[in-house]
């Protein structure tokens, strides 16, 4: 065969092979761009599914009146957080568990805001208070409703002094937050007496109260109906400590005319500063401040709100 009539059938057979080559060559590419768009199509909807299991997991862990954390959440960190105290005593070679602290807060005074608010009203201000509560604890703590007016505290790595401190400062706050007001004139000054809500609470500490999470929440309620039985506003430890005297409560209008300084808002028991000691609880813990309980600036749910 001669090289041209060679080289015409070379021509002529690599005609089609070419045409294949070329629909290959396609084919390929609108697979591939095909895969890309359904890789980025799944992404998508990956990140839809997980941005929906959030918010299912927030839902089911959230107090839908008040924004801070439900009782089933409640549960789980307590039980979570106990188990974390005892496993340091074998991890950490320590003399027993760490410290973990329990606080049951109840609000009194309440039904007042109901009768002259309705409930929806009384719902926003129960909202409003719990989140002011939020703000007096730690990031590490975990603040949540356990019922009706009542909230619980977890105090991870803290002990009687530190609980203490937090538990006057919240029974402080509760009495002087001010409450919102829906009326459209000026606002109202403070009264002399608190806002008419009080907050009686009650504390548990682990490893002295018990080790595990009921006898810790039952050794929290004796305290609080300890606390409750001194006539409330002030806090309570389930047994009492060695160097925890009591002292008598005085009427609240004769130590607002004595109080230091003549302050009108002067109360019993207790000095000129936010957050001193309450007359029922014995003597002061915070002459000697614990460093770890300082007021964070976000403490609602801490993936949620926090």
């Amino acid at each position: 065969m001669t090289t041209p009539l060679l080289v015409q059938s070379l021509a002529a057979l690599s005609v089609p092979a070419l045409a294949g080559a070329t629909v290959l060559g396609l084919r390929g590419r609108r697979e591939r761009a095909g895969a890309t768009a359904g890789a980025e199509l799944l992404r998508g909807r990956i990140a839809e599914l997980e941005e929906q299991c959030a918010e299912l997991e927030r839902t089911a862990s959230c107090d839908p009146l008040t924004g801070v954390w439900n009782y089933r959440h409640l549960q789980l960190t307590l039980d979570r957080e106990i188990e974390r105290a005892r496993r340091a005593e074998h991890t950490e070679q320590a003399e027993g568990p760490r410290p973990l602290a329990v606080l049951m807060l109840a609000i009194n005074g309440f039904d007042a805001v109901v009768a002259e608010h309705g409930r929806a009203r009384a719902g926003a201000v129960l909202r409003d208070l719990a989140q002011r509560l939020a703000m007096e604890i730690r990031r590490a703590d975990t603040l949540g409703r356990y019922g009706g007016e009542d909230f619980l505290v977890v105090l991870p790595d803290t002990g009687v002094e530190g609980a203490a401190q937090v538990a006057e400062r919240l029974v402080w706050s509760v009495r002087r937050h001010l409450l919102l007001d829906w009326s459209s004139g000026p606002r109202e000054s403070r009264p002399a007496a608190g806002n008419g809500l009080t907050a009686a609470c009650g504390i548990a500490v682990l490893p002295e109260d018990g080790t595990h999470a009921a006898v810790l929440l039952r050794a929290a309620d004796t305290a609080l109906a300890a606390a409750r039985a001194a006539g409330g506003d002030c806090w309570r430890l389930s047994v009492e400590r060695p160097g925890e005297s009591e002292r008598p409560r005085t009427d609240r209008s004769e130590q607002a005319a004595q109080g230091p300084g003549g302050r009108p808002d002067a109360e019993p028991g207790r000095s000129g500063k936010p957050g001193s000691l309450s007359a029922c609880a014995g003597r002061n813990p915070l002459d000697q401040p614990v460093a770890t309980h300082t007021a964070a600036t976000a403490a609602g749910p801490r993936d949620v709100l926090s």
